[in-house]
């Protein structure tokens, strides 16, 4: 084969740095080296093995953006409404200034063997409540929605840190290499604070979530650039053949290169998804009792690719609600959380009825939740938060709720509590650390052995926090 010409880099290296090549050599041995520059490359996201044995394979998170309220979907305070339009005792005060009490304007019934209770924004979903774990004491760190969405998805608030779903593809490799291992789906844009949701921040690239944008429904606005409509996929093959050949022998000249190796793992993962990406996201290869069991509307139709693709070997989806009308009601709130739990609740549960059906519930872990709760108390009126309407809630991450179901956790029960009103978490608190840790140990990893060398130190994603919630795991 023909070489090409030094370029300045090269010769210098080469001549600089001869004499420990020509050790190395020695050391190695020629037919080593050969035997090294031409070994089948070993993919980034084939299947690993995690720390022990655990039920759950893959997760399906239901990321509700903006903070739905806890007091109206899985939390019931009656308090409330011996309280209403009164100020909540002192020892509940914040530093944050609040209103009277709001009581909710839903109904809550008891559902299920457990006889847990649900408000009528989520009807459908209860309906599995036996398969259900409610955490009600959650909290997280500041009532602000960027740094509590980071904190949420990547376990820090401030600095860029890789998301849960970079984390466990890293760890666990993906069991479809024709389809992304990490998936994220957001209808008609990003949301806050964007693609720093689902990034690899300094794990290798292959590690960060696929965007795709499910308001569209035709495969090649779905995924851009899915096909290749000038090139056979003969062509393409033999194109790509050679471009990776050339980047293998480029890899191999220079060591290790993870933005390199990304590159080469996406390019090839880009190729084989035009022969199963189509079929993974076509829903109208599913019956249609399956479809009119979920429901019309983007939201249905992704929770029900979520589950095709789970089905298919991914390892990560994510699934964003509340696109242009976040669960942000600082007014409205009856309104607001009636319109976006309708999206919602009969696809969610559709869901889990699925995936049970399948036999699939029991290795894919189904997370509910959004950055923070809301108050038990309305929200004062004040310049940019509101309409000046006296009949939604605050920001609230003294105490909020998120819901687990399948995946090695303990159906039907209940963890932790707030306060009487709603107000704080009081009874076996659980902090947003604590909750990825036990994510991670339903995965089958020590959250603490999870890691990664950057900068000189091991990073994880519950940095030096985080305690597993052992009671919620059956």
């Amino acid at each position: 084969m023909f070489d090409a010409p030094l370029n300045r880099r090269d010769l210098l290296q080469r001549t600089g740095q001869g004499l420990g090549y020509l050790g190395l050599a020695a050391m190695l041995g020629e037919e080593a080296l050969k035997s090294s520059a031409q070994a089948a490359p070993v993919s980034p996201m084939s299947v690993k093995m995690p720390h022990f044995v655990s039920k759950a394979k893959h997760v399906i998170h239901i990321f509700c953006n903006g903070g739905p309220s806890h007091v109206d979907t899985f939390d019931p305070k009656p308090m409330l409404a011996q309280y209403a339009g009164k100020e909540l005792p002192k020892s509940l005060k914040t530093e944050r200034k609040t209103g009277a009490a709001f009581p909710s304007p839903f109904k809550f019934q008891k559902y299920g063997e457990s006889g847990i209770e649900v408000s009528e924004l989520f009807q459908h979903t209860a309906q599995s409540i036996d398969d259900i774990c409610v955490i009600r004491s959650m909290h997280a760190d500041v009532p602000n929605h960027e740094p509590s969405l980071m904190l949420m998805n990547c376990g820090e608030a401030r600095l860029a840190r890789p998301s849960l779903g970079a984390w466990v593809t890293y760890g666990l490799g993906t069991e479809n290499q024709n389809l992304p291992g990490f998936i994220a789906m957001c209808p008609n844009g990003y949301p806050i604070t964007e693609s720093n949701n689902w990034r690899s921040a300094f794990l290798p690239g292959v590690y960060q979530g696929t965007y795709i944008d499910t308001k569209h429904t035709d495969i090649d606005k779905l995924i851009e650039n899915i096909r290749n409509h000038k090139l056979s996929t003969e062509q393409q093959r033999a194109q790509l053949d050679l471009v990776q050949a050339l980047n293998r022998q480029h890899l191999a000249a220079r060591g290790a290169d993870p933005a390199l190796e990304t590159r080469i793992h996406s390019m090839e993962l880009a190729y084989r998804m035009q022969m199963e990406a189509a079929e993974a996201f076509d829903i109208n290869n599913e019956p249609k009792h399956i479809r009119e069991m979920y429901g019309e509307g983007v939201h249905a139709r992704q929770l029900l690719i979520a589950r095709r693709l789970v089905e298919r070997g991914v390892r990560f989806v994510q699934l964003w609600h509340g696109e242009g009308q976040p669960w942000d009601n600082h007014d409205d709130l009856e309104t607001g959380h009636r319109a976006l739990s309708k999206q919602l609740d009969q696809p969610l549960g559709a869901l889990l009825k699925d995936l049970k059906q399948r036999g699939m519930l029991d290795e894919t872990l189904v997370i509910w939740g959004g950055e923070f709760g809301r108050t038990p108390t309305v929200e004062l009126p004040a310049p940019g938060s509101n309409s000046g309407k006296v009949n939604g809630r605050d920001h609230n991450h003294w105490g909020f709720s998120v819901f687990m179901a399948g995946g090695g956790v303990k159906g039907g029960h209940i963890h932790g509590a707030t306060d009487e009103f709603g107000f704080q978490a009081i009874e076996d608190k659980v902090h947003v650390h604590d909750l990825q840790a036990t994510i991670l140990k339903l995965l089958g990893f020590d959250h603490e052995k999870l890691t990664y060398r950057f900068a000189g130190r091991d990073f994880r994603l519950t940095d030096v926090h985080g305690k597993v919630v052992d009671s919620i795991i059956a």
